[in-house]
């Protein structure tokens, strides 16, 4: 299935003779939304392949992954599990994601910080396993060889005219798939949403070509940070385009593609396509926590 492409049109892109599509992935299912249907639809195919009868994920409080893993088991049959970063959750009221997920039907299991830390560590996941398996097993963010698959699927011929391809990155599966399917020449371009120093390192483990980079000067501070700056730029490219953007991953993107432009990291004649991961249904946990800062809210 092949999201539709929109074109930007604003001001600083004519003057600097670049043209900016946006590939709407978040379009293609409502809760299965843009890089998450891709990362999940070969692992839902080897997990009832499988004969597997339960999901087990993990994920932050704001999750797009556990909210899509959740809304999939539902779909698809599947009883789900969330294992959730932070014990101080679990005595506090569930935030607009992990309600949903919730409603859905995923039991959420809350982890303090070091238990997290051991999501990928061997002898945990085989307690993991003896604890509520069998199960099939989906890392943090769907991040493995299926679901880079998955992400390859993203570009078609279509896109073979653009000179760079962009995404937002988290743990890098989308990105993995992008570099994969690339056409000779594009190159692409990965924003983190956090500042994750051994990113380089693991992306390696998935790309064995050259035609990427990542560029780190857009995170603002982290994973889920964000800033009245950030906020402005969210509300004002919505008005502006009609393109809502989630404030973790293609908010921070679209903020880092424009602010390259202006500093020349994108020369004239430049044809760019940004792919819009979704994501948008942490807006309302997002202004929640904005709410309580007295800061500005983002426009749903």
């Amino acid at each position: 299935m092949e999201a539709i492409t929109v074109a930007v049109q604003l001001p600083v892109l004519r003057a600097q003779n670049v043209t900016l599509h946006v590939k709407r992935e978040d379009l293609l299912f409502p809760n299965l939304s843009g890089n998450k249907y891709r990362k999940l639809k070969y692992n839902l195919e080897a997990a009832k392949a499988g004969g597997h009868k339960t999901l087990i994920t993990f994920g932050g409080a704001f999750s797009n992954h556990l909210h899509a893993t959740a809304a999939a088991g539902k779909q698809y049959g599947f009883r789900t599990i969330g294992l959730v970063r932070g014990e101080e959750l679990r005595e506090k009221p569930l935030n607009p994601t992990l309600a949903q997920a919730h409603q859905w039907g995923m039991k959420l299991f809350f982890l303090n910080r070091k238990e997290y830390r051991l999501k990928s560590d061997p002898d945990f996941l085989k307690t993991l396993m003896e604890t509520f398996g069998p199960a099939y097993l989906i890392p943090e963010g769907g991040t493995n060889d299926l679901a880079v698959r998955g992400c390859s699927e993203i570009l078609t011929l279509a896109d073979r005219d653009f000179t760079h391809i962009c995404c937002p990155v988290g743990t890098g599966g989308t990105l993995a798939g992008l570099a994969r399917s690339a056409q000779p020449g594009q190159h692409i371009l990965g924003y983190p949403a956090l500042k994750a120093p051994d990113l380089q390192k693991e992306l390696r483990t998935w790309i064995f070509a050259n035609n990427w980079e990542l560029v780190r000067d857009y995170h603002f501070g982290g994973y889920g940070k964000i800033n009245p700056e950030l906020i402005g730029f969210i509300n004002d490219f919505k008005g502006k385009t009609g393109i809502p953007l989630d404030p973790v991953y293609t908010g921070k993107m679209l903020f880092g593609i424009l602010e390259d432009l202006r500093r020349g990291r994108l020369g004239s004649g430049s044809r760019v396509l940004a792919i819009h991961t979704g994501g948008l249904q942490g807006i309302a946990g997002m202004n929640m926590q904005l709410k309580k800062k007295n800061l500005p809210l983002l426009h749903l």
